[in-house]
């Protein structure tokens, strides 16, 4: 008989300021792990980052024991900034993200007018995952699905019996993510959560935010594929592809841009890092003046 699907260890760090969740996915049978959509924190009025979110988390792995071999962006996120360079920093491990990240780059390129000494070849990442792409974390085996839809570079990171979702699934009492961004596509986004739960029910599903629906009292992130198959609110018990879009384009039509959209996708297009440092030694962010 085949062997069990491995059960990775996973730790969550819920981020109360963006609604985020990090997790740390760990090895069982060993000292690998893998830390998924880390949180640099940033307070937008004055400018400053701050390392609090991060240091949790470095914390947390130095306290286990544990080897970071994986720094795994599910997407280029638009509401918090990635701790990804801050943690390698100090811990290690190759920094991944989707392949179409080269997409948003040229995408966002334009838009905040970064000019030829910005890449757009996603060479700021260690490694860009293809649909299908394998990865180890120790004796831990996982593979990629490409789930845009949220955004063209999306992924889902299976690894052992759970999957990473990111943006693309919340909690079933919650839905599903919008789809109304550069680049996103509701009808997508529809093929994207059919892969998701075409896996196995018992996977266990670990979703990228959690805003505790209402009548919800607690903040949760994991569910299953048979729950989010069966209860999920946008897409659950055979919702048709026609009615789901037209119910993620109208709610998505009531929806304000994320608070920290703008300083987000410069930093997280570039992997984690600032913009370069002008003559002045400081890096700037840009504001486009009605330009998303």
């Amino acid at each position: 008989m085949p062997e069990p699907t491995l059960a990775p260890d996973v730790k969550a760090f819920f981020d109360t300021a963006t609604n985020t969740i990090t997790y740390v996915v760990a090895d069982p049978k060993g000292s690998a792990c893998a830390v998924i959509d880390s949180v640099l924190d940033f307070d937008q009025a004055s400018g400053r980052t701050d390392t609090r979110s991060a240091d949790a988390v470095a914390e947390y792995v130095r306290a286990k024991g544990l080897t970071v071999e994986w720094l795994l962006e599910t997407h280029v996120h638009a509401d918090h900034l990635s701790a990804a360079p801050y943690l390698q920093e100090r811990l290690g491990g190759k920094i991944g993200i989707g392949d179409r990240i080269t997409v948003v780059q040229e995408t966002f390129g334009k838009i905040f007018n970064e000019g030829t000494r910005f890449q757009r070849d996603g060479s700021q990442f260690d490694r860009l995952f293809r649909q299908g792409d394998s990865l180890m974390i120790g004796q831990l085996s996982g593979h990629v699905l490409h789930t845009p839809g949220h955004t063209p570079a999306c992924l889902t990171y299976v690894i052992g019996d759970a999957a990473f979702v990111g943006d693309t699934l919340f909690m079933p009492d919650f839905g599903t993510a919008r789809c109304d961004f550069p680049g996103g596509s509701a009808s997508t986004m529809f093929d994207s959560v059919q892969r998701i739960l075409s896996l196995p029910d018992e996977t266990r599903i670990f979703v990228g935010h959690d805003y505790k629906a209402p009548g919800r009292e607690d903040f949760a992130w994991e569910s299953t594929v048979a729950e989010q198959k069966a209860r999920n609110v946008h897409i659950g018990a055979g919702k048709s592809r026609e009615d789901f879009v037209a119910l993620r384009e109208a709610r998505d039509k009531t929806l304000g841009m994320p608070r920290l959209i703008l300083p987000s996708i410069q930093v997280n297009m570039r992997a984690g890092h600032m913009p370069e440092p002008e003559e002045n030694g400081t890096s700037y962010l840009k504001l486009p003046i009605n330009g998303l």
